[in-house]
């Protein structure tokens, strides 16, 4: 349990972060969630919520960015890095308010986001993706997911996340599909080096 704790540290400072993503995923990770799930397209406008340091922006092409978090760590080494390529804004997620913007986003991103949160805290998030997007829009989320006759290690991985809410995906569906009328869902165990189960849920006005 130490060793967690040490790990929960070092993954709350940006570099730590970025450098446990590179090891555990590396770029090709984040190459197939966009080009599979989110296919941005130049000019889109995005709302990240849960944005962390931005990394994403490493793999996007010239869109309109705005940027969420919770943490002003991650905020403050995402305007240093990526300041003249979006907005970035510190806010939990809960008190976000897009009243000026409603309706306008092409998507939003909630990328390992929603298995930090609990029900109350998920809606809040579904809800405030919801009021964003345009009609024609989408919500792509990816979260860790327990699957029936799950590896003994993809579990154990799983239950040392750092977010304490890792669902099934019955539970994920039902968060989402109480926002939005049509949810795809899409298992992967195969995005990162080690034995780790995902599930991108593709969200729709």
């Amino acid at each position: 349990m130490k060793i967690i704790g040490k790990l929960s540290t070092i993954l709350s400072l940006p570099a730590g972060y970025r450098l446990f993503g590179w090891m555990v995923g590396g770029r090709s990770a984040w190459r197939t969630y966009l080009a599979e799930y989110v296919k941005p397209a130049p000019g889109n406008k995005i709302l990240d919520i849960g944005c962390g340091p931005a990394d994403v922006l490493n793999y996007l092409p010239a869109v309109n960015y705005t940027g969420l978090d919770i943490s002003p760590e991650y905020i403050c080494s995402a305007k240093k890095r990526f300041g003249s390529r979006g907005r970035f804004f510190c806010s939990d997620v809960g008190l976000a308010t897009i009243e000026e913007e409603q309706g306008t986003f092409d998507l939003v991103l909630a990328i390992g986001v929603i298995h930090h949160l609990d029900d109350a805290q998920a809606a809040k998030l579904f809800d405030l993706a919801r009021l964003a997007l345009r009609p024609t829009g989408r919500l792509v989320t990816y979260d860790g997911c327990y699957v029936p006759d799950q590896s003994k290690i993809a579990r154990w991985f799983l239950s040392h996340d750092r977010g304490n809410f890792i669902r099934a995906r019955a539970e994920y569906l039902r968060l989402a599909s109480a926002r939005f009328p049509k949810v795809e869902s899409h298992l992967r165990h195969d995005l990162l080096r080690v034995p780790y189960t995902h599930l991108i849920m593709r969200c729709f006005n």
